[in-house]
């Protein structure tokens, strides 16, 4: 039997952020729904320069989802709904958060984090944030307005987001 030549493994971009990139898709929620909440921030690679062709993704239990692709100068936004609180499979309280995905050339395969919503009290009592101590912060999405919040992702480097193997 002759040897198997095995496909070496790809990187996710750069090519995703031109093929993926639906601008339908960063805005899934009306801008006069009650709910509605914009998320942006920047990507940064591990020496703190902007990633200026990643994609951003997120979702949530119930709600929508949203893509973004990062745009010169690495930052992204996507309008979504309020996240709802909801129980982990076995009754434990998991604050309000959204599901984050991100895509970028140098990657293997995309990177999974959570984006919590700063000052939601139940973020005390949130399991995954309790057991990452000081670096739960990386998690946190900070307002900054009315239904604002800013959540920069750090691929690598001293402020790494916390990311989840999935």
């Amino acid at each position: 039997m002759a040897d198997l030549l095995l496909t070496p493994t790809q990187t996710v971009g750069p090519f995703l952020h031109l093929a993926l990139a639906d601008p339908a898709l960063r805005h899934p929620v009306d801008a006069d729904d009650p709910s509605a909440i914009g998320v942006h921030g920047t990507v940064f690679d591990g020496d703190g320069s902007p990633v200026p062709d990643a994609v951003v993704e997120t979702w949530q239990h119930g709600g929508p989802f949203a893509r973004c692709p990062t745009d010169a100068d690495g930052q992204w936004e996507v309008r979504t709904r309020r996240p709802a609180a909801i129980a982990t499979l076995d009754g434990s309280p998991q604050a309000p958060h959204l599901a984050v995905s991100v895509f970028a050339r140098g990657l293997l395969d995309r990177v999974v984090t959570r984006a919590y919503l700063g000052g939601e009290p139940a973020n005390d009592d949130d399991v995954v944030l309790r057991s990452l101590g000081a670096r739960a912060a990386t998690l946190v999405a900070e307002a900054d307005g009315p239904a604002s919040f800013r959540f920069d992702i750090h691929l690598q480097g001293d402020d790494e987001t916390v990311f989840f193997a999935v």
